[in-house]
């Protein structure tokens, strides 16, 4: 991500990004499936900024990975949710709570454009920090709302289809939850292809949106 020149400096804030972004996304899971009526999440401690209870050991080994090697998946403790605590619709509501996620990211992304839009000086740290952050968080959110399990694309297309109240909704929806099993294999797949296949094709298709938001972001 930084390039060949890549230093201490430059992988500090690169994780600090990428925690701060991991942790403001699994809150906002949280908080979500809260104000929808599950409180599972906020019992177990995970309505927090704090980063502490949003860690997975694999996940954290896989961000330092990302930081040093300049590739990967890194990912926090994912938010459990009970959707039978959930008002409404559990199929929209679920989407409600996934989309949270990669929305936060895209607001805490806008925020860290300011000083850019604005044309304002910070000092050479903060500048990057900002940088990274900006980057980071366009790119947690492209990345998860790609529509394969577990990401959380998936549960916010079934969202969607939840909301219309037509047979071929349901229908689609069911096929889609039969589905799901081989998401997790598909996505592995997908980046054992551009780690050790030259075929990036997830980079194909998180490329376009995300340089159109770093353009809207960023100018």
């Amino acid at each position: 991500m930084f390039g060949a020149n890549i230093n201490l400096a430059q992988i500090v804030l690169y994780l600090l990004a990428v925690i701060v972004s991991i942790s403001f996304h699994e809150f906002s899971h949280a908080w979500s499936a809260s104000e929808l009526g599950d409180p599972t999440a906020k019992r177990m401690g995970r309505m927090t900024l704090n980063p502490i209870a949003h860690f997975d050991p694999l996940g954290a080994l896989m961000i330092v990975y990302m930081a040093i090697g300049g590739r990967g998946l890194g990912w926090g403790k994912p938010v459990p949710v009970n959707t039978s605590n959930l008002r409404g619709n559990p199929r929209v509501s679920m989407g409600l709570t996934a989309a949270a996620g990669p929305f936060s990211n895209l607001v805490l992304a806008a925020v860290a454009a300011i000083p850019f839009r604005l044309g304002l000086s910070m000092p050479g740290l903060l500048d990057a920090l900002f940088q990274a952050l900006v980057y980071t968080n366009v790119g947690l959110a492209v990345f998860n709302l790609i529509p394969l399990p577990p990401l959380d694309g998936f549960n916010v297309i079934q969202g969607l289809l939840g909301t219309f109240r037509t047979r071929w909704a349901y229908e689609w929806g069911d096929r889609l939850d039969r589905m799901a099993s081989y998401g997790p294999i598909l996505l592995l797949a997908l980046l054992a292809l551009g780690w050790f296949g030259g075929l990036n094709i997830l980079g194909r298709i998180m490329g376009p949106p995300m340089t159109a938001l770093l353009g809207l972001l960023l100018g």
